[in-house]
C-alpha cells in the first residue's frame, strides 16, 4: 500500500475506552485509550477545489459554510509523557485573508477556520503565496485563494517545538510542491505544515512505531474544573483526534462524552442487577 492513505469511518466516543470528563474514574485506574488512525484520512477532501480553477471573485460560494464561532472552539493541550508539546487557548483572534497578508512573514504557519469544517493549514512562502496539502497533493497558491473566504490566523506558537530557520521552512515547503498520492508522507494539511516548520519525523505517516504504552495524552479543557484525557501511541493519531474535535465543535464533543458516560453508567447498573 506504500504511503497511500485509505479512509475508515472514525469511531466516536461511545466506542472508545474512556472515563469521567473530569479526567478520572474512581472505579477504574486504567488509562483512557484514544483511537488509532492507522489507515484513516481526515479532512481536505471536504474542502472545495475551486481555487485551483477560478479567480477568488468568481468562485462558487458554499452556502452551507458557517462563519467561525470562537465560542465553539475547544481548548486543548497535547503532552508527550510529561512535556506539553502543543497548547491551544480559546479566544485567539482571526483575520480576513487580506488582513492576514499584512501580518505574514515567510515561514509562518497559517490556519484557516470555519464552523463545521476541519481547519486548513498552510505555510506562507512570501509573495502573497502559501504552500499547502490539499486533496492528496501539495500545492502552491495565493493566500487569498486558499482562504476561500474563511478567517485565518498565524499559529506559529501552538506547537512548542523549536522552529527551523525561515529559509529552511520555505525550502521544505517548496521542495514538495507537486507531490501527490503515494509520494506523500503526511496525513493532512496540519501535519505537512508543522513538519515544514519543525522538521520532526513524528508529523509524518508512520513516523512513530505504535508499540507499548501510549506516551501521548490529549487533554480537552471544557472549563476550569472540567477536563477529559485520552491517550495515544503517536503524535499523528493525537492530531487526527484533535482535528476531528475542531471540526465537530466543543458542544458536540461534550455531548458525545455525556452520552457515552450515561451509557457506561447504565451498563454498570445492569451488570450489578444481574
Amino acid at each position: 500500500m506504500g504511503n497511500q492513505v485509505e479512509k475508515l469511518t472514525h469511531l466516536n466516543y461511545a466506542e472508545v475506552p474512556t472515563s469521567d470528563p473530569n479526567g478520572f474514574d474512581p472505579e477504574d485506574d486504567g488509562p483512557r485509550i484514544g483511537v488509532s488512525y492507522i489507515f484513516s484520512n481526515d479532512d481536505d477532501d471536504d474542502q472545495d477545489d475551486n481555487f485551483d480553477h477560478f479567480p477568488a471573485d468568481k468562485r462558487q460560494v458554499n452556502h452551507e459554510e458557517k462563519p467561525f464561532d470562537p465560542r465553539d472552539e475547544l481548548e486543548c493541550a497535547i503532552y508527550y509523557r510529561e512535556e506539553c508539546v502543543f497548547e491551544r487557548k480559546t479566544g485567539a483572534a482571526t483575520h480576513s485573508a487580506e488582513s492576514l497578508l499584512n501580518k505574514c512573514r515567510p515561514g509562518d504557519l497559517l490556519e484557516f477556520v470555519a464552523t463545521g469544517q476541519y481547519p486548513h493549514w498552510a505555510v506562507y512562502v512570501g509573495d502573497f503565496q502559501v504552500v499547502h496539502l490539499h486533496r492528496a497533493e501539495i500545492k502552491n497558491n495565493f493566500l487569498t485563494d486558499v482562504s476561500q473566504g474563511k478567517q485565518g490566523r498565524i499559529v506559529n506558537s501552538l506547537y512548542r517545538y523549536r522552529a527551523l530557520p525561515p529559509e529552511v521552512i520555505v525550502r521544505n515547503a517548496l521542495d514538495h510542491v507537486g507531490s501527490r498520492d503515494r509520494e506523500l508522507y503526511w496525513r493532512n494539511s496540519e501535519c505537512f505544515a508543522a513538519w515544514c516548520r519543525f522538521g520532526k519525523r513524528e508529523f509524518k505517516i508512520g513516523g512513530e512505531i505504535r508499540i507499548g504504552k501510549q506516551p501521548y495524552r490529549l487533554k480537552l479543557l471544557f472549563s476550569e474544573k472540567k477536563s477529559h484525557v485520552l491517550e495515544f501511541q503517536s503524535l499523528e493519531d493525537v492530531i487526527m483526534e484533535k482535528r476531528r474535535n475542531d471540526q465537530i465543535g466543543k458542544g458536540a464533543v461534550m455531548q458525545e462524552l455525556a452520552n457515552h458516560l450515561n451509557t457506561t453508567h447504565e451498563l454498570k447498573e445492569e451488570n450489578f442487577v444481574n
